[in-house]
């Protein structure tokens, strides 16, 4: 009997000890920091931090929460991949044990807060493919324990901060796709001294590091930046490719950013600045200027009144002399004018330039650049999302023909409305500084081909992927079919199928503009616009071309079954690749991305015979996109019904995507 009590004591002895082990309690600061960036997240789509609650359950157990061994300090924050949309809370820095803070891939917004840079013990700093603006702190060169730093596909600009140079343990560096300026800091000298593992070297009375003085420095990746002057020469171990999509004069540099991309940058932000800081100018209005200069202008200002008149002289002359290949209305043969009706775009909302900076930050947050245009994220006064597609010209570029091209295009996209095509929301026209802007509604989701490349295959199953392609389908079969005159997105791919956190897709026409200015640029026999009269007249007619969409939309689906890119150096054509097993049912399986689950074969026919209608080589032939809607329509069922009837399990799935 004693025997059994002293059993029976040890027993609870033991039950005790690890109750009391288990309700180790965290630091008070610790459990304050993780509520404070619960707090500052206002969305949760899968609910992930619903155990987050300081009242009841042992923070050591909360998603993705990891502690020490002793469950008295957490040493590890990841939560990737899972849509929270919030800021980043300063009270991080209250986590000063934590060795990895791990929120890549999600929909972060904000600056990255100073107090990040209090964590001396973080090993592993990962935000990379969130939407964080702003400077990079200076205070992050005090993370001397740190290996790898991912800042990769955000908005950040300015400078890569000095004080980096002091991250001796840094191993991996990852800058690309941000909007970052300046040179890549580094020894440019000759010296044929300078080499990648070099020793740190002092510097008047302080110790000055460079990238070349890393010696753990092993992946270095700044492409997609608007970095300049040249390429470190202890930097160029790293593979070229690091360094693309950049405004570097270097050899070493390949595939870098359009001269005129660069030089628009550049002058955005002296605009920028200059703007802000016009009031604070101080006039000097006492001056007085050589009695030489004032001659020179003099003369300077006559010569220039004769060559005007010269010019108005010889341009009448012209006109009526001019002769034309093509067949034009008698009435314009006499001279070639361009007139814009005042009236055009009085339905549509007008915004000031001034509004679209505040609503983009200071236009820091870039999510998109083309050789003509550059695409900013913003977030109006009353809430929405915005996206503004701002024209990479100058006014002495701006040409009368482009103005009324402008005029037309704000009038043919307000004409739009539809749930599967993005919203115009207004247009900005100014001049000081010059402006010709259009505004969008914003899907939060990113792209298509951003989920089909970059994100997880698990994101897009077979369901999502029918209802994207339904989607386009009946966008373009109402943007060709249902208005008049029809509408053609100029460049149909991935790229211009942008998503809602449901999988909604909405079609963008970002690259309209490439057509136009380009067209300005390389045309020949110009008239007064500075454009052929040719291009006036059949330009949209040309290119953008409805058969050419129907053409692109069997591509894209293509893309969106097989994950494959529509041309790879390495695998070729995607068009010349599928054609082998489109037509048999036996070998139309090869086509699924192989990571793929839960695949419908019978709605894998249904889109087999829908590419086959839309790349038939002879344009004339191809369907109209009403057609193939209808053929996609009858034959792929993405009904609640359908998808629970396949899977009862199904209904995660269906809720998120609904």
């Amino acid at each position: 009997m004693r025997s059994t009590g002293h059993q029976f004591l040890l027993l609870l002895a033991i039950h005790s000890g690890a109750f009391f082990l288990s309700c180790v309690s965290l630091p008070h600061q610790e459990v304050s920091a993780l509520m404070a960036l619960k707090r500052d997240i206002f969305e949760d789509p899968l609910a992930v931090l619903a155990d987050w609650d300081s009242l009841n359950g042992e923070p050591c157990n909360w998603f993705g929460v990891v502690c020490s061994i002793a469950q008295n300090h957490v040493v590890s924050l990841n939560l990737s991949k899972l849509s929270l949309k919030g800021f980043l809370a300063p009270e991080l820095g209250l986590l000063s044990f934590l060795k990895e803070i791990i929120l890549k891939d999600n929909l972060f917004s904000g600056t990255i807060p100073k107090q990040i840079g209090l964590l001396k013990n973080l090993i592993v700093l990962d935000l990379s493919m969130n939407r964080l603006y702003g400077l990079i702190p200076a205070e992050l060169g005090n993370l001397t324990s740190i290996t790898k730093i991912y800042l990769h596909y955000n908005g950040l600009i300015g400078s890569i901060p000095p004080e980096f140079f002091k991250l001796l343990h840094l191993f991996e560096l990852r800058l690309d796709r941000n909007r970052l300026v300046g040179p890549i800091l580094g020894n440019t000298s000759t010296d044929s001294t300078v080499q990648v593992n070099s020793l740190s070297k002092s510097h008047n009375n302080g110790n000055e590091i460079h990238f070349c003085h890393f010696p753990r420095l092993k992946l270095g990746v700044f492409s997609y930046n608007f970095f300049v002057g040249k390429i470190p020469l202890c930097l160029k171990y790293l593979p070229r490719s690091s360094f693309k999509g950049n405004c570097l004069q270097d050899e070493y540099a390949i595939s870098q950013r359009t001269s005129q991309i660069c030089d628009f940058q550049k002058r955005q932000g002296v605009a920028n600045r200059t703007s802000r800081h016009s009031n604070k100018v101080p006039k000097h209005g006492n001056s007085q200027q050589p009695e030489w200069l004032l001659i020179l202008e003099g003369c300077t200002g006559a010569i220039l009144f004769v060559l005007l008149i010269t010019a108005i002289a010889t341009t009448y002359w012209k006109c009526k002399h001019i002769q034309l290949p093509w067949k034009i209305n008698p009435r314009l043969s006499e001279c070639i004018a361009i007139t814009i009706d005042g009236e055009m775009l009085k339905d549509v909302l007008s915004f000031s330039r001034q509004e679209l900076e505040v609503a983009c930050e200071d236009f820091s947050n870039i999510i998109g650049t083309s050789r003509d245009s550059v695409v900013y994220k913003g977030t109006m006064k009353n809430g929405p999302e915005i996206a503004v597609i701002s024209l990479c010209t100058m006014n002495d570029q701006w040409s009368d023909y482009l103005e009324l091209y402008f005029h037309k295009k704000v009038e043919a996209l307000a004409r739009i409305n539809n749930d599967n095509t993005t919203k115009l929301l207004g247009y900005c026209k100014q001049n000081n500084p010059f402006s010709r802007m259009l505004v969008f509604d914003y899907a939060s989701n990113g792209t298509l081909y951003e989920h089909l490349h970059y994100g997880e295959v698990c994101h897009l199953s077979w369901y999502r992927r029918m209802k994207i392609s339904l989607g386009i389908a009946c966008s373009l079969r109402y943007l060709h079919t249902e208005l008049h005159p029809p509408f053609a997105i100029s460049e149909l791919n991935s790229g211009a199928v942008h998503l809602t956190e449901n999988f909604t897709p909405k079609l963008v026409d970002f690259e309209s503009w490439q057509m136009v200015l380009s067209k300005s640029e390389n045309s020949s026999g110009q008239i007064s616009s500075g454009l052929s009269f040719h291009s006036l007249i059949d330009c949209a007619e040309q290119r953008l071309d409805v058969q050419c969409n129907t053409y692109a939309f069997g591509v894209l689906l293509l893309e969106i079954v097989s994950r494959r890119h529509p041309f790879c150096k390495d695998r070729g054509c995607l068009v010349d690749w599928a054609a082998q097993y489109l037509h048999s049912p036996n070998e139309m399986g090869k086509l699924v991305d192989p990571e793929l689950k839960a695949v419908k074969f019978d709605e894998l026919a249904v889109i087999c015979s829908a590419v086959s209608l839309c790349i038939n080589p002879d344009a004339s032939k191809r369907p109209s996109m009403r057609t193939i809607a209808a053929v996609l329509e009858n034959g792929i069922d993405i009904s609640a019904a359908s998808v629970l009837k396949d899977s009862p399990l199904a209904w995660a799935d269906l809720a998120l995507a609904s």
